[in-house]
């Protein structure tokens, strides 16, 4: 995924805030799929770091808006677990490297994920999706924005 990882040590911290989002779907040979752009908040609320983004996605002939909402619970330090907004668990995270690599089952799919902090500014988040209907790579890069 690229360079040296920037470790973290306090997540919360580091994620509060404004990022920009430029996300790229492609599928297993590379060829491009998709792409989306916007924005992506994290914002503290009653303990629990509440991730949100918004843009537009453009995913073959298709155009138009894109939500997310994602809960990431603290667990010190470096550590959180993540929440999907219906509360179902989605995977644990420790960036005590600055990288971490996390799978998740969702029916017949699996989801292999990886984060790199890259510094201060930036983070990248990949996921391999494979399944039955399913074999694409999703590549988000995050920028802060205001900071």
């Amino acid at each position: 995924m690229g360079p040296v990882a920037f470790p973290i040590d306090d997540l919360t911290g580091y994620f509060s805030g404004e990022w920009l989002l430029a996300r790229e779907i492609v599928d297993v040979d590379g060829a491009a799929m998709g792409e989306a752009s916007g924005r992506a908040t994290f914002t503290s609320d009653d303990g629990v770091l509440v991730y949100h983004e918004s843009g537009e996605l453009q995913l073959g002939a298709h155009r138009g808006p894109f939500v997310r909402t994602l809960h990431y619970r603290p667990a010190g330090g470096s550590r959180a677990a993540v929440h999907f907004d219906h509360g179902g668990f989605f995977h644990d995270l420790d960036l005590a490297t600055g990288e971490w690599t996390a799978d998740h089952p969702c029916a017949a799919d699996w989801y292999r994920g990886a984060y790199r902090v890259l510094d201060d500014r930036q983070w990248v988040q990949e996921w391999v999706v494979t399944g039955p209907a399913k074999d694409h790579v999703i590549t988000s890069r995050f920028t802060r924005a205001d900071k």
